[in-house]
């Protein structure tokens, strides 16, 4: 089975390394430095890049990596990519070269417009997927290209997948976003337990990701916007009753955006 770790870069951002005996695949490259250095300490082969969304910090690595290795670069059709060669869109699959495991595409707009996911089987009881900036540990990614209606529809077709899924999201946003979830609801035992947890985790200097999928459907206020608590607080934010799955959304992102 293949291994998954973190590469840190820049401030919060996490460059994600597959790796199957010798051979690695990175997900969201925005920083080549610290790749190259993972790959010569650890002796491993590059074998491809996947890439969820243009966003520099996401892609400003692929240039020198390709220079190191010319390796396929998958990423979404809707957007422009530096050496992209597999443009993907809603289910297509692949076998990730190097690693055998195979994904599935998922267009998941909102965050930009071509935003995609990679979703998978990482063991026989295991999911995975790779989220970009479009879902955070109990959070989610501002609306900077699209819409929060689009938005709302891809944390649903997200958050629909398979409880084992783990998350695998872009940044280490954690600590933030436990402070405004408890701000939407305070009363969540589930969200106090996490919060805890995410604070032991940091203080060890350990990433708080990838998290678990239905951890965030009990925790993450932009999952449930369904919730009672959820849609009472958003009204009290408002200043008026709410409308619907997409407007509690709406009235989460913007909540979230002045926290």
């Amino acid at each position: 089975m293949p291994t998954i770790i973190p590469i840190p870069a820049f401030t919060d951002n996490y460059i994600w390394l597959l790796r199957n005996g010798h051979n690695a695949v990175v997900v969201d490259p925005g920083d080549a430095a610290p790749v190259l250095a993972v790959l010569a300490r650890e002796q491993l082969q590059l074998t491809a890049i996947l890439t969820t969304h243009h966003h520099q910090d996401h892609v400003g690595g692929n240039t020198a990596l390709l220079a190191h290795a010319r390796v396929p670069v998958f990423g979404p059709a809707r957007e422009s990519i530096p050496g992209c060669t597999q443009r993907l869109k809603e289910n297509d699959t692949f076998v990730v070269p190097g690693i055998g495991i195979e994904l599935r595409v998922l267009d998941i707009p909102g965050h930009t417009a071509g935003h995609i996911a990679y979703v998978g089987q990482l063991s026989a009881t295991s999911h995975l997927a790779f989220v970009g900036d479009t879902m955070f540990a109990c959070g989610c990614g501002r609306l900077f290209e699209g819409t929060a209606a689009q938005m709302s529809d891809s944390l649903a077709k997200l958050a629909a997948l398979d409880g084992d899924t783990l998350v695998y999201c872009g940044h280490e946003y954690t600590l933030s976003n436990l402070r405004f979830a408890a701000a939407v609801e305070p009363d969540n035992v589930a969200l106090k337990a996490r919060t805890v947890r995410a604070q032991e985790q940091r203080s060890r200097g350990e990433p708080t990701v990838p998290s678990m999928l239905a951890e965030e459907r009990a925790t993450n206020p932009f999952l449930r916007g369904s919730e009672p608590a959820v849609v009472a607080a958003a009204a009290a934010h408002a200043g008026r009753a709410i409308e619907g799955n997409v407007d509690a959304f709406a009235v989460l992102r913007a909540w979230k955006d002045s926290f």
